[in-house]
């Protein structure tokens, strides 16, 4: 797990109005030191910045060192951006998890989709989940210095030789040595278990969940929060391996299971502290439960209430943004998950009470990883073109073998930003799926205009025409959405 040197941290952007700008840094320039010392990371920068005389070493475009001196108000930020968060590198994981999704992808994809990060420092600073088994001492030191909390712990097992062979590593079995360490330091982690069937689930899962419990006390609890995860699975993993799927009825068995538990930890503490991902739901066919369940959703970023949330913001969208009438009439096709269609049908039903409106919903299951239920940050391409291949503005509905199709795609796909991650050329153009197919190659193929949508109020919005340009004929690629050319 060794790190690289540490290199100047390049700067990608200079916000307006900031003291960046107003000095004159521009983007492409590389910040050396601050004070006299290199910063590692964003956690340094933030950190040395937080002052109120600064000497910067900085090095332009063109290779020439400048030295500025800055007086500003304490904890005043610059106004810079960087090209990366880590300055000397990222910690990658050397745990062989047979459920870790990196290793289930199919060979020759760009190189990002087999970094496998475990970086206390991503963890900190964006809520990634880390192991610990790869942190040298001189780590451990550093988060206590700087009191790096919370961070977000992969556990999955506390029993040693439970988590051993999940994680395929030795070391994974100091899981409660270490739990202990963040309680002496009263410094906060969250924590998820992925599970796996016959593996940690059952009675294995039981332990778990009871080991976590023991350190949520106290005013500061060194496990703030559980998130119990069904493993998910994808035709690219090893043949070898032991995983099962989690099957609807193992699905109900977990929801029990956790929800009997989480009674226990009401009456003991007040809170739910161990929660399901909305996944085990959907598999379960069951509903989510109420928004009140949630709390303050303090395992969001694992999918815990995020259905339940989209719900309400959609309703307050819809209040605030839908008209009485569209005009002129519109037909779209709202691309999701087949795991969501249920729970977002009752969304597509209030859409289509508006007159002018009409929305479908194509939810896909994805044939390019395998899965006959799918999430909707899962689909690819691929699985675009499979499951509305030859759909075209003008053409009828036709079987297919991902199901049931929408009678047409209307004027325009509604396609979940989740799906997509920019590509290095910064073109929306050559924005990518998870299979490395451009949105613009798949709306070309599709002979349909692509619109992408990144939460309720640009669901709604793109519903009642509020785009650019205000009208669906005709689109031509622009910022922040796609047409075939």
């Amino acid at each position: 797990m060794a790190t690289l040197a540490i290199r100047p941290a390049c700067i990608t952007r200079v916000l307006p109005g900031s003291i960046a700008e107003e000095i004159g840094f521009e983007p492409g320039d590389a910040l050396v030191s601050i004070n006299g010392q290199r910063p590692r990371d964003l956690i340094d920068y933030r950190f040395l910045c937080a002052d109120e005389d600064l000497t910067l070493e900085v090095l332009d475009t063109g290779g020439k060192t400048h030295r500025i001196d800055i007086e500003k108000d304490i904890d005043e930020d610059l106004g810079l951006e960087f090209e990366t968060a880590l300055f000397d590198g990222l910690m990658q994981c050397n745990n062989a998890c047979p459920f870790c999704f990196i290793d289930q992808q199919p060979p020759g994809k760009r190189g990002t989709l087999y970094l496998k990060d475990d970086d206390y420092r991503l963890s900190f600073l964006y809520g990634s989940y880390l192991t610990l088994t790869n942190l040298l001492p001189q780590e451990w030191e550093r988060i206590a210095q700087l009191r790096l909390s919370p961070l977000y712990v992969s556990v999955h097992a506390t029993e040693a030789t439970v988590r051993s062979r999940l994680l395929k590593n030795s070391r994974a079995g100091q899981i409660l040595d270490q739990l202990a360490w963040f309680q002496a330091q009263r410094l906060q982690i969250h924590t998820q278990v992925v599970v796996c069937p016959g593996i940690n689930d059952g009675r294995h899962l039981e332990t778990t969940l009871r080991d976590l419990a023991r350190f949520h006390s106290g005013d500061t609890p060194a496990v703030a929060s559980a998130a119990v995860v069904p493993v998910g699975l994808t035709r690219f993993r090893p043949e070898d391996d032991e995983l099962m799927p989690v099957t609807q009825a193992l699905a109900q068995q977990v929801i029990a299971q956790v929800q009997a538990f989480q009674h226990d930890c009401r009456q003991q503490f007040g809170t739910n502290f161990v929660w399901l991902a909305d996944e085990w739901f959907l598999i379960a066919r069951q509903e989510v439960p109420a928004e009140s369940h949630y709390e303050d959703y303090p395992q969001l970023g694992n999918g815990v209430g995020s259905i339940r949330q989209f719900l309400k913001a959609f309703e307050q969208s819809a209040e605030a943004y839908l008209p009485a009438t569209v005009s002129p009439p519109r037909t779209l096709t709202w691309v999701v998950g087949n795991a969501v269609e249920h729970a977002f049908r009752p969304i597509v039903d209030r859409l289509n009470q508006v007159p002018g409106l009409t929305v479908h919903l194509a939810a896909l299951a994805s044939d390019y990883w395998g899965r006959d239920m799918t999430v909707t940050g899962l689909l690819t391409g691929h699985d675009l073109l499979l499951g509305l291949g030859g759909l075209g503005s003008a053409q009828a509905s036709a079987p297919n073998e991902s199901g049931p199709r929408p009678p047409a795609l209307g004027d325009a796909l509604l396609l979940p930003t989740v799906m997509l991650k920019p590509s290095d050329s910064g073109d929306p153009q050559d924005t990518l799926f998870l299979d490395d197919m451009s949105v613009a190659t798949v709306s070309q193929r599709l002979s349909c205009p692509i619109l992408p949508i990144d939460d309720t109020d640009a669901l709604v919005k793109a519903c009642c025409g509020d785009l650019p340009g205000h009208q669906f004929a005709n689109l031509q690629p622009a910022a922040g959405y796609w047409a075939p050319s």
